[in-house]
């Protein structure tokens, strides 16, 4: 026994300690990989969560601009159509008072003509037509 304690027991005790060391660090490096692996987790969600803020933030100027630019073509488009219906219109009252006064013209020579013919037939005699002119003169007034 005494021969068994004094060269083996000891080293059984040592390889036993060492055993059990080796058990005691790799059980403390598998605690530490497991916070490492907590802390890369918890560090991927915050990346998540700030790639999903970043991604709303993205999708909501997106779509802002996306109103903006429709809002702007809309404008665009009310001007130019107030600009084709003045444009228009002003054609329009253009074109009206070019056939008005066409149609003034065209009823003022009506009117010379027929009075010429009714003046013509009813004073055949040319000192009565003269007195009648002379008479029309000072009664009309000029515009």
């Amino acid at each position: 026994m005494f021969i068994l304690s004094k060269f083996a027991w000891k080293p059984i005790l040592n390889s036993i300690r060492e055993r059990e060391d080796s058990i005691n660090n790799a059980l403390n490096a598998a605690d530490e990989a497991r916070k490492q692996m907590d802390a890369l987790k918890s560090d991927n969600e915050k990346l998540l969560q700030q790639a999903r803020i970043e991604r709303d933030a993205m999708l909501k100027e997106a779509k802002e601009m996306k109103d903006e630019i429709i809002g702007q073509a809309k404008k665009s488009a009310d001007e130019e159509s107030r600009r084709i219906l003045t444009a228009a219109n002003e054609s329009i009252e253009s074109a009206k008072i070019k056939a008005l006064n066409e149609l003034k013209t065209q009823v003022a020579v009506l009117s010379v003509d027929l009075a010429e013919k009714v003046l013509a037939k009813k004073m055949e005699d040319r000192s009565a037509q003269e007195a009648f002119v002379n008479e029309n003169l000072k009664s009309i007034t000029l515009n």
